[in-house]
């Protein structure tokens, strides 16, 4: 019987390991690149010295972000010792991507209720739950139902960001959307028993273990696809969760209309909803612990956008500085030449 194939090795050793679907598709792209960079070569026949070289033409050639850079490299290095069996020394001749320190961007109040006010249905609830609670986009919805609790009035996040559990707060003013959004989708679910399908996808080995389980309504996504497809890891016919880029697309055009003149993205409402925690005087701790970020450090980043001027310094023209009113309004445009 002849040996699979590398990348059929890695892609089995990426899913033993429980690596995610989304990291598996992006580690193979990481492993082709590699191969095509350097000729074709096996990875076998190579080793530190065309890792460094890899790594370093895409810092300097193709100018990525430090954060791609090292996806990349760990996943040559999850290649070389998790597939092949073979350590590679120190990397220390490679060039690393710039790191940029970037302030996250970061919506008034108003602007979350403008951005709000120009959605409905399935994609106004999913968007105000993400800003209600802090949760990535897929945090949100891989929600399932289970991990709802109305009478405590609190969500559980499973499998975040590092593998990690934790709890979050759900927003009264959200409990009767919600409840009535679970009815419909109990329906939905019903409809699908009856039809021969309503399994569900179960994280790890549960199918195994609870082979019914995948078809209660407890594990069902409370977002759920609107149609049902195959699943790519075991070709079951399953309804899957809300494409993510249905609520992105949403968001988007929802501060396009709503003149938001920022970069808005699902992710910008969990930076709001960080920062108008700590403007409404909550310790940065308890935020810390409702993100899931596993050092407060990454969490302080917040401090730096608060609603109160650069750092909290007062300006000077605030303190009596310069006049305190504008001047007689002219016409601004006279210092531009507009042309035809």
């Amino acid at each position: 019987m002849s040996q699979p194939k590398l990348l059929d090795q890695y892609r089995e050793r990426l899913r033993v390991k429980h690596y995610s679907l989304r990291t598996e598709e992006a580690y193979l792209h990481w492993a082709r690149r590699f191969i095509y960079f350097h000729g074709k070569r096996h990875p076998r026949d190579m080793g530190a010295a065309e890792v460094e070289s890899f790594l370093s033409h895409l810092a300097t050639e193709e100018r990525v972000a430090s954060s791609t850079q090292n996806q990349a490299l760990a996943a040559l290095l999850f290649l070389y010792r998790e597939v092949l069996q073979k350590d590679l020394p120190w990397l220390d001749g490679v060039v690393r991507a710039k790191r940029t320190a970037r302030v996250p961007v970061v919506l008034t109040e108003s602007e979350v209720r403008a951005l709000l006010s120009q959605l409905d249905g399935t994609r106004w609830l999913a968007t105000s739950l993400l800003y209600a609670t802090g949760m990535r986009l897929l945090e949100g919805l891989r929600l399932r139902v289970k991990d709802v609790d109305f009478e405590r009035r609190e969500i559980t996040v499973r499998d975040g960001k590092g593998g990690r559990d934790r709890r979050t707060m759900l927003p009264e003013r959200l409990i009767e959307p919600l409840r009535a959004h679970l009815t419909r989708v109990k329906g939905l679910h019903e409809r699908d028993l009856a039809e021969g399908f309503g399994d569900v996808y179960l994280p790890y080995a549960l199918s195994r273990k609870y082979p019914r389980a995948g078809r209660s309504w407890p594990w069902q996504y409370v977002f759920p696809s609107g149609s049902r497809s195959t699943d790519p890891l075991d070709g079951v016919i399953r309804r899957h969760h809300l494409d993510e880029k249905v609520i992105q697309r949403a968001v988007s055009e929802a501060a396009r209309k709503a003149g938001i003149a920022k970069p808005v993205s699902p992710h910008v409402l969990r930076h709001s909803f960080a920062t108008h925690l700590l403007e409404a005087g909550y310790d940065i701790r308890t935020v810390q612990e409702l993100l899931g970020h596993k050092d407060v450090s990454t969490t302080m980043i917040y401090t730096h956008v608060l609603n109160k001027g650069g750092r909290g310094v007062k300006s000077p023209l605030d303190s009596g500085g310069g006049t305190a009113q504008p001047p007689v309004a002219r016409d601004v445009t006279a210092n531009y030449q507009i042309t035809p």
